[in-house]
């Protein structure tokens, strides 16, 4: 399906290293700056199934991102920027 994002393959300034979970890539910037990707890759019982759902990883990032803003004036968290709804951008832990 052409609207579904099985992998990436980027190069960004200042990387370090990737790590290509079973539905997140996660890109290592200098700095501690971490790019995480959330795809629409699907796992279950530890094996990615061979096609992915659309818009799963959008979803995925996009209620995580908002319950991290919800709540950083109680807990520090390590969100920096959502520069796009697949996309979290933050501080390595």
């Amino acid at each position: 399906m052409s609207n579904t994002i099985i992998s990436t393959d980027f190069t960004f300034p200042g990387q370090q290293k990737v790590y290509k979970g079973k539905v997140r890539e996660v890109y290592t910037l200098e700095n501690d700056i971490l790019v995480m990707i959330a795809t629409d890759r699907l796992s279950a019982f530890d094996v990615v199934m061979p096609k992915g759902i659309p818009y799963k990883g959008q979803i995925l990032n996009q209620i995580a991102t908002k319950m991290m803003a919800d709540t950083s004036d109680l807990v520090p968290n390590w969100l920096i920027a959502t520069p796009d709804p697949n996309v979290a951008i933050g501080h390595a832990c």
